[in-house]
């Protein structure tokens, strides 16, 4: 075999072996396309050509960033390094803000775009379980795999700014940033610069105010600081801390040995991974109080640009509602009528359906349930009540309260808010009191109320709730409407409508003939002077769970003494760094033993847990144990664009005017931001799947705000801009068992309407599903490269579709972006003697009018994420030039410029051949000249009594009398005037119509 060095360029051309064959040895194949860009690749590389200079900090290059255009910053969601590796769905969007960053870059301006591995999470400890390999060593391995893909793609990152989070250095201030959120306190009275109130605010503050008497907390209880202990002092200040520790509602798999986020148990309330039962119990665990900025968290959403339907999702999440809590009278135990004892508050948006409420139910879960219920059935309770139908023990309320309860634990919160679920439940034996009539209603327990939820209460109207009136008909419950239905709803449903309230009166108020909001309004006054209620704001939004009985995640930097008291330790002390353990896998128990508590890996180094620390307190070495939970891998991801700004800085996440240049607040608001609004900051682009739309956003917005709060950013949001893509979905194909095969497996017989597959000579059926291990679908991005060239991988992603888009791969469709570039390379370079063929002569007036006009529509779809129209323009352009006698070098170097943020590398070469130096990765994008743009030659339509008779190129600066003769001597007008003409309308240059005699 025989090759040819390129000296423009440096790069190996293929002869005959690995290219287009013997008579044209230098044609563009996914051979000379695996040359060219591993060359290029290395040569990035070598010139660090995608590294942005900071103004400030480790990397601090001032006068090269005053000396670029503009910021910006361009960033994807955080991946997880998977053991599969990419499949070609993975790079869709990493290919576009490439695309994207690459645009800007040739604009002059100076941009950020990098990438690093959220790299703590369950498949690698599950795997080390399982193995007993170290999961750093899996992950690590996984990152090799996932960076070779990357970097063949030819991804313009900056490689100097991209980490993991297993990296201690990179854990260290995930831990710093857990400090400063548990050393902080949420303040609802400070007045912010915005105008608005409430912020986060030191813990060290609160202390101080409580010190001097300047603050009054309900947890002293009428008692004074100085008359509290040490421990009082710490649960008084811990009530109030933004991280804090909390008895919370959990989903607890023994058989697993540890508790599940809800993503993680199916809809029978079993482990999506061994299929084990799950209970939910009270444990200890992290909490962060997120609903305190619950209010910013919906607010703020008006000031950035998101999908609207992103936005939605967040504020259905956050869940705010506007309503009343109501107190309900209750009979305990040892009560004796109803109204004794206790109360059960609910909250309600519809207060003013009260008069229609009948019973009460509670969530299993609900901490009053144990003292309602009494050891026998109150006389004449019926059959239907005691829960039967439920399969439950109805031998007494109390046997019937604890197997219903059991029962529903073992079900997921999905299963139990299905809309068309079987209503079941219990009577507890109790009864409450409704205020508003002084009703007795009786109270039940019914696993479609969550402890989640409101107050985990709820008063039932049946006649306006749909789940109320299924529960009440089942149960033999009565029924009062208490807003009027419309016209012809049926009577054996609920009404959920609006409408005139009926039979909501007493001595004291009417509702009756109110519509919805004056009888809210009323009802909730009323209620306020009885002291039955009050009108309040309520959020479906709950504490974020923020701990895991696991391994493989961030240790929590703080530790607890005798007491029991939590102590942050020192910064000083960072990072705390994950023990290796004998065994990683969490003590496991008995599948339904429900009352066994966790036991996590970590608590098996004692030498780890126990240890004696001078804190820095003043109270010298004593001894304490550490925290055995370790941070979801939620913590690592809320941050990390921030990390990207400095990643080399020991002192500080990020330096002040590194953040302030990359994200601080811009000039201008996003468009369609409410007036006045300051911009908020953040990433400029960020580009993700719309399934982490909802909590890594959320998650990430609360840290940040926390940041801000604290001064240590001066942006308000995390991500200004983002762009939810679509997924790339493929055929996948399953047997007769509907058990998914392996799709390159597959065969395919006939085409059509009569088409059939068969695996293993047995016929199975197709679908169209997202590509992944479970579907059996995946194609590697590596097949590609080896086939057709990452240059021909990336154009062939971007013309798919639109980003937002969700489409299908097609494999065979890809050699039709291999063939643009083939003819794009010809027109550049001859096949046979690798000679440039470009001619010097400038193009001819159509060429150049369309080449400005691509140059235009291209610009305008690059910087609207329009990728695939504007590689449908770039395809017309080439198609143009292909026609022409000799390519124009003016035009073909314009194209390859336009080419190259989709394509790099062919770009990057055919331009180094043109005799350019310098490469194209900062070559100025081509602009289009004004004048160009206007069309020429205009089609006027010309009508004949209103109807459509010709047609006729006319120039676009036409005048309406030069118009008028050239039509009235048209052959066709002539002949449909044999009279003569009455009037001409002209509507110059694109419309004449003729009024005949």
């Amino acid at each position: 075999m025989s090759t040819t060095s390129d000296t423009t360029s440096g790069t190996t051309s293929s002869g005959s072996g690995g290219a287009g064959g013997d008579e044209t040895p230098y044609r563009y194949t996914a051979r000379l396309a695996q040359d060219i860009e591993v060359a290029w690749q290395d040569r990035w590389e070598e010139r660090g050509t995608f590294r942005a200079p900071n103004p400030a900090g480790p990397w601090a290059q001032p006068d090269e960033v005053a000396a670029l255009g503009e910021k910006l910053v361009v960033l994807d969601m955080f991946p997880y390094p998977s053991g599969a590796g990419l499949h070609v769905g993975h790079p869709l969007g990493y290919i576009a803000t490439d695309v994207y960053a690459r645009f800007h870059r040739m604009l002059g301006r100076n941009v950020m775009h990098c990438l690093g591995f959220d790299a703590f999470g369950l498949p690698a400890e599950q795997y080390a379980v399982q193995t007993g390999q170290h999961p750093r060593k899996t992950t690590e391995e996984n990152m090799v795999v996932m960076r070779r893909q990357l970097r063949r793609l030819g991804l313009g990152f900056d490689d100097r700014r991209s980490y993991a989070t297993i990296d201690p250095d990179y854990y260290r201030w995930t831990q710093w940033i857990f400090r400063q959120i548990f050393e902080a306190w949420y303040d609802p009275e400070v007045e912010r610069a915005d105008g608005g109130r409430g912020a986060a605010r030191p813990i060290a503050e609160l202390v101080a105010a409580l010190e001097a008497g300047t603050r009054r907390v309900p947890e002293l209880a009428g008692r004074s600081w100085s008359q509290l202990d040490a421990v009082e002092r710490a649960e008084v200040v811990d009530a109030h801390r933004l991280a804090y520790t909390s008895e919370a509602p959990v989903n607890w798999c023994p058989g697993l040995g540890t508790v599940l986020s809800n993503e993680e148990v199916t809809n029978e309330g079993r482990s999506e991974r061994g299929n084990y039962p799950v209970f939910r119990r009270n444990l200890r665990q992290w909490m962060m109080r997120i609903t305190a900025y619950a209010d910013r968290l919906a607010d703020d959403l008006d000031r950035v640009d998101w999908p609207e339907k992103v936005k939605t999702m967040q504020r259905n999440w956050i869940g705010r509602s506007q309503g009343a809590h109501v107190r309900f009278p209750v009979t305990t135990v040892s009560g004796e009528r109803a109204g004794d004892g206790a109360e059960v508050e609910v909250f309600t948006t519809r207060p003013d359906t009260l008069f229609g409420a009948t019973f009460m139910v509670l969530a299993p879960e609900h901490p009053l349930v144990d003292a309602l219920v009494p050891a026998a059935w109150p006389d004449g309770t019926r059959e239907a009540w005691k829960g039967g139908a439920a399969g439950v023990d109805t031998s007494s309320p109390q046997a019937a309260v604890a197997s219903y309860r059991l029962a529903a634990s073992r079900k997921s919160e999905v299963e139990r808010q299905k809309e068309d679920k079987a209503k079941t439940g219990v009577f507890t034996g109790a009864w409450a009191t409704n205020p508003v009539n002084g009703v007795r209603v009786p109270v039940f327990v019914a696993d479609y109320v969550l402890m989640g939820y409101g107050t985990g209460a709820i008063m039932a109207v049946p006649a306006q709730d749909e789940r109320d009136w299924d529960f009440a008909t089942a149960y033999e419950l009565p029924i009062v409407r208490t807003v009027q239905p419309s016209e012809g709803h049926p009577e054996d449903r609920a009404y959920v409508g609006d409408g005139p309230a009926v039979n909501s009166a007493n001595d004291e108020i009417s509702l009756d003939g109110l519509g919805v909001a004056e009888a809210k309004e009323r009802i909730v006054a009323w209620l306020e002077e009885k002291g039955s209620g009050e009108g309040t704001v309520t959020y479906r939004l709950r504490d974020w769970l923020f701990s895991r009985q696991r391994y493989w995640g961030e240790p929590f930097p703080v530790v607890y003494d005798e007491d029991g008291v939590v102590h942050a330790v020192p910064e000083s002390m960072l990072p705390v760094e994950l023990p290796d353990v004998p065994d990683y896998a969490p003590k496991t128990f008995e599948a339904d033993d429900a009352q066994s508590s966790p036991e996590p890996p970590l608590s098996r180094v004692p030498e780890w847990v126990e240890v004696e620390l001078d804190l820095g307190d003043g109270r010298g070495v004593r001894r304490y144990r550490r925290e055995t939970n370790t941070m979801p891998n939620w913590a690592g991801s809320c941050w990390y664009y921030l990390r990207y700004l400095d990643p080399a800085n020991d002192a500080a996440f990020c330096d002040p005017q590194n953040e302030a240049y990359w994200v601080g607040p811009q000039d201008e608001p996003v468009a369609g931001a409410p007036a006045g609004t300051r911009d908020p900051g953040g990433v400029d682009l960020y580009v993700g799947g719309v399934e982490h739309a909802v909590l890594h956003l959320l998650y990430a917005r609360f840290w940040h705000k926390v940041l801000f709060d604290l001064g240590f950013v001066s942006s308000e949001e995390p991500f200004r801009r983002y762009f939810s893509q679509g997924y790339i979905q493929a055929y996948a194909y399953r047997d007769g068992r509907g058990q998914p095969v392996e799709a390159k497996e597959v065969v395919e017989h006939g085409a059509g309407d009569d088409v059939t597959f068969t695996w293993q000579d047995e016929p199975v059926t197709r679908e169209l599903g997202k590509i992944g291990k479970s579907l059996k679908n995946s194609v590697s991005p590596d097949e590609m490269y080896d086939a057709y060239g990452a240059d021909t991988f990336r154009v062939y992603e971007m013309s798919m579709g639109p980003l937002e888009l969700s489409k299908p791969w097609e494999t065979r469709a890809v050699v039709g972006s291999q063939r643009f570039l083939q003819r794009l390379w010809r027109n550049v370079v001859d096949e046979r003697t690798g000679e440039v063929v470009v001619t010097g002569e400038p193009a001819d007036r159509a060429t150049t009018v369309l080449l400005h006009k691509t140059i235009a529509g291209v610009r305008e779809d690059y910087e609207q994420l329009r990728f695939n129209t504007a590689l449908a323009k770039l395809i017309e352009l080439n198609n143009a030039v292909t026609k022409l006698a000799s390519p124009p070098r003016d035009v073909v170097e314009a194209m390859v410029l336009m080419l190259a943020p989709v394509a790099p590398h062919v770009s990057e070469e055919l331009w180094s051949r043109l005799g350019h130096d310098g490469g194209v990765a900062h070559a100025a994008f081509p602009v289009a000249d004004p004048a160009l743009l206007v069309d020429d030659q205009v089609t006027c339509v010309i009508q004949v009594k209103g109807k459509v008779r010709d047609r006729v190129e006319v120039p676009a600066d036409i005048t309406e009398d030069a118009l008028r003769e050239l039509v009235l001597a048209r052959e066709k007008v002539v002949a449909a005037t044999p009279d003569g003409v009455r009037t001409v309308i002209v509507r110059a240059p694109k419309l004449v119509n003729v009024v005949p005699a």
